[in-house]
């Protein structure tokens, strides 16, 4: 009996022992989730708010983009975008495209003023071939760039495709893939801005946005 008192005893020391620690590592993670998560969250915005700069001109807008983000189902996937506007008055969107790449998934940001043109395009993560495939980004090449201004009718639904598919943008050699890929991806956002205009182009809740739609 005393053995058996010696181990209940020991058990419930344990058991005890195991709590405290569990309850101060809990303790300690929250602590320092409240520590960090302010700067985590500044840093994210900072790091949104550069590529915005990347993309969209500053003459174009005086709001501030992140007040004005909202969602909608995009062909390849729901997404956030958000909305430029000059003394109130609509400018251009911003919103986020995925093109599937030779090696996954290309994420790019884009911009499209609100007659429909290009304002601006940048590749943000992709995982293409260095030295063939990276060429889309815009510290390997300039090659981004040739889709400002361009819109759907400007070259024209022939048009937008790369050379060797009868369209006018360059491909890379040995890496026509990733850039037909981009061709493609853009595109498909100008046709999709053009299709839900008159919900990107009405002004976004001056209640701080983060709407659906």
């Amino acid at each position: 009996m005393i053995a058996l008192s010696n181990v209940r005893d020991r058990l419930e020391y344990q058991s005890l022992l195991l709590g405290t620690v569990v309850l101060v590592t809990c303790a300690v993670l929250a602590f320092a989730y409240q520590l960090t998560r302010e700067p985590i969250r500044k840093a994210l915005e900072n790091d949104l708010l550069k590529n915005f700069s990347q993309v969209l001109p500053p003459t174009l807008h005086d709001n501030n983009l992140l007040d004005s983000q909202r969602h909608i189902q995009a062909p390849w996937g729901k997404i956030t975008w958000y909305q430029a506007t000059m003394e109130d008055e609509v400018t251009a969107v911003v919103l986020p495209l995925t093109a599937a790449g030779y090696a996954g998934d290309i994420e790019m940001l884009m911009s499209i003023r609100e007659d429909g043109r290009i304002a601006g395009v940048r590749v943000l993560i992709h995982k293409e071939t260095p030295g063939l495939g990276d060429k889309i980004e815009i510290s390997r090449s300039p090659w981004i760039t040739g889709f400002n201004g361009k819109s759907l009718s400007k070259p024209g639904p022939a048009g937008w495709a790369v050379k060797k598919d009868g369209g006018v943008f360059d491909q890379f050699t040995g890496a026509t893939i990733t850039p037909r890929a981009v061709v493609g991806s853009i595109k498909g956002a100008l046709e999709f801005f053009e299709a839900h205009k008159a919900t990107f182009l009405q002004p976004a809740p001056t209640t701080g946005g983060h709407a659906d739609d």
